[in-house]
């Protein structure tokens, strides 16, 4: 099948160099504002050129990867869909949950697949903990951790347009507690401070935060997150329930070191980027999006999905705004 790409920057060429290596896809189509990136994909990955998203489209491509900037991404999927081209678009799917919502009801009953890029449903370790939760084996859920800490902040001009630490980092957590639970989030609080890089306190922005969502059942989710964390790049997961418990990321390069007598775990060299540490998750998840391109399977995470993660991202932006708890319901109706 032939692939278009959209936007060349740093996660757009990686996706690219990932979908050169699939044997279901056959030749790249890309396009980028800026020529010198689609250029040197081009040369890169033996992708053909376009001038235009227009013209990408028009190339006879079988399904499009929207890799550009978060402003363009609803204009982008309306394209693909009035092209009747299958659409996977990284997240988010808009800047703003009111723009995604649009897009929502422009694409509502309309017969073409879109795919949001949330790679931690295709990492073998969650993977692996939703069916432990889905089969039973732990008995009822309890307690549920998931951890995202980065090992510096990214620029201040990316933190400035980023919408928050909770839109642009703790949404992964969201949405994995969601789809590895098979649960709704009904409440969340959530607190915040700034221990680190001044640009992110100046942008109105916490760089080390901590939410406790409710979820539909009474199971409670322990949410941190940072911008800094020294040793490397961690994600994890932990989950309790009154049979069993389990840790997805309890593994050798996990970045911690244990100062227990004796114990050399984790003894390997810590993940340091999220390339690193979901290089198979993210060939996964194009994978999947050539089953989707081919018809054999439904998007494994819709704009619904995508849209619920958003809902939890606001209540905790209002709730460490408002130091109170906010139900999801509230910023919905919002």
């Amino acid at each position: 099948m032939r692939i278009g790409i959209l936007g060349l920057g740093r996660i757009g060429a990686f996706h690219a160099e990932t979908l050169s290596g699939l044997d279901a896809v056959d030749s790249l189509v890309v396009t980028d504002p800026f020529a010198d990136a689609a250029k040197a994909a081009a040369e890169r990955f033996g992708a053909d050129v376009v001038d235009s998203p227009e013209a990408l489209l028009a190339a006879g491509v079988d399904g499009i990867v929207v890799a550009a900037a978060t402003d363009a991404h609803p204009a982008l999927i309306l394209a693909g869909v009035e092209a009747g081209v299958p659409v996977f678009c990284e997240k988010p799917v808009a800047r703003t949950m009111a723009e995604g919502v649009e897009v929502l009801k422009a694409v509502r009953g309309r017969d073409v697949p879109i795919q949001i890029g949330y790679n931690r449903r295709f990492d073998a370790g969650f993977v692996n903990a939703r069916a432990a939760v889905q089969s039973g084996e732990l008995g009822t859920l309890h307690t549920v951790r998931s951890t995202t800490l980065d090992p510096a902040p990214p620029p201040a001009a990316y933190i400035a347009a980023s919408g928050g630490i909770f839109r642009d980092c703790s949404v992964h957590d969201f949405d994995i507690i969601r789809w590895v639970t098979g649960r709704e989030v009904r409440e969340v609080y959530a607190v915040g401070g700034n221990r680190g890089a001044d640009f992110i306190e100046e942008a109105g922005d916490a760089d080390t935060t901590g939410a406790i969502l409710t979820l539909d059942d009474g199971t409670l989710a322990v949410v941190s997150n940072s911008r800094h964390n020294a040793r490397g790049y961690d994600v994890r997961m932990e989950i309790h329930g009154f049979q069993d418990s389990i840790a997805v990321g309890l593994e050798d390069k996990l970045p911690l070191r244990s100062v227990e007598p004796g114990v050399t775990f984790p003894a390997g060299t810590p993940h340091d980027f999220f390339m690193d540490r979901f290089t198979d998750a993210y060939r996964a998840e194009l994978t999947a999006f050539t089953e989707v391109v081919a018809g054999t399977r439904p998007s494994p995470c819709t704009i619904e999905d995508a849209l619920e993660a958003g809902w939890i991202a606001d209540a905790c932006t209002l709730s460490l705004h408002e130091h109170r708890p906010v139900t999801i319901e509230e910023v919905r109706q919002a």
